[in-house]
């Protein structure tokens, strides 16, 4: 029985050291996420990549563009020191893929993208930071953003039409134009804010700029990343809390570092979950800086009041 013993003792040695060979993964330098820049037509795109491994030998992905949601990488792949990998469009023109090469430089990333029309254009990236988590913030005194008579704290983006007006103490969109951004930066902070979003519309509140909650008509949906109260193409709520389209409605948001819980119309749909990049049609890639609350004006009419902030004191 002894000898039994000794033999299953080194069976079991054995299979264990089979099996940390079979799953060990060497770990990439390229894996982790990065804050990325595109330069495009004299722009400068915020961008956003993940690279992680899938099993022992394959690396995979997330990518977010200037626009539209976290879109997955099926694979990642290495050669002669660079990488590439291939996504489909999605709100892009053109039915082409867009294709990335890339390289390590130091500590960062850099390489090309080749457009869904088939131009090239040149992209760098560095590490993204790991926010700090402060479990006891304290907070600051409320901040009303909306003094009920003009845009006296905010302005608009690019060169769209302002289409924005206040009245009644009501902030209103009544068309697709110019998104409206506060003044005044922020980090950490607790964030209340009601809307009303007509029918069939569709807008968004970006936390520090750079994270979009979304706001649409979405009564009756099942949850998704890409609908009500979802951080966009990321984190999908645990229930549709949306109202009917033409009511007011609300948001309770706090953001400590990159975690956000989020309670619409009073009930808690996302708690205390990890935002891991920019969202589409953020202003900047820059995710360790302050930065201030965007509203979303380009995708349809929308209203708000009440927008209170309350931020954490340094």
């Amino acid at each position: 029985m002894k000898i039994l013993s000794n033999l299953c003792f080194a069976a079991i040695l054995l299979f264990s050291a089979f099996s940390a060979t079979i799953y060990a993964q060497e770990i990439s330098p390229l894996e982790g996420r990065w804050d990325m820049v595109v330069s495009k037509d004299g722009e400068k795109l915020p961008s956003w990549l993940e690279i992680r491994h899938s099993g022992t030998h394959t690396l995979v992905g997330r990518f977010v563009y200037a626009m539209g949601s976290a879109r997955p990488i099926s694979e990642v792949k290495v050669h002669d020191g660079k990488f590439s990998f291939a996504i489909p469009p999605q709100w892009e023109v053109g039915n082409s893929d867009m294709k990335f090469e890339g390289k390590q430089v130091g500590k960062n990333l850099e390489g090309t993208m080749v457009y869904t029309d088939g131009k090239t254009y040149n992209w760098t990236a560095s590490r993204a930071p790991v926010l700090p988590y402060n479990e006891n913030p304290k907070w600051g005194k409320p901040i009303d953003l909306l003094d009920g008579k003009d845009l006296k704290g905010w302005h608009t983006l690019g060169d769209k039409e302002n289409q924005w007006i206040v009245k009644d103490g009501v902030l209103i969109s009544p068309k697709s134009g110019a998104n409206l951004v506060t003044d005044e930066k922020f980090t950490d902070f607790k964030l209340h804010l009601e809307f009303n979003v007509p029918k069939g519309s569709n807008s968004g509140i970006y936390l520090r700029g750079r994270y979009e909650v979304q706001i649409m008509d979405s009564y009756g949906e099942e949850p998704s990343d890409v609908l009500f109260s979802g951080v966009y193409g990321f984190l999908t709520p645990n229930q549709m809390a949306a109202k009917p389209a033409g009511q007011w409605q609300t948001f309770d948001i706090t953001l400590i570092g990159q975690r956000v819980t989020i309670a619409a119309n009073g009930v808690q749909v996302i708690c205390d979950a990890t935002i891991p990049g920019i969202t589409g049609g953020a202003i900047d890639s820059a995710q360790g800086e302050p930065g201030p609350l965007l509203i979303q004006g380009d995708h349809g009419p929308i209203e708000f009041r009440n927008i209170v902030i309350t931020p954490v004191v340094k």
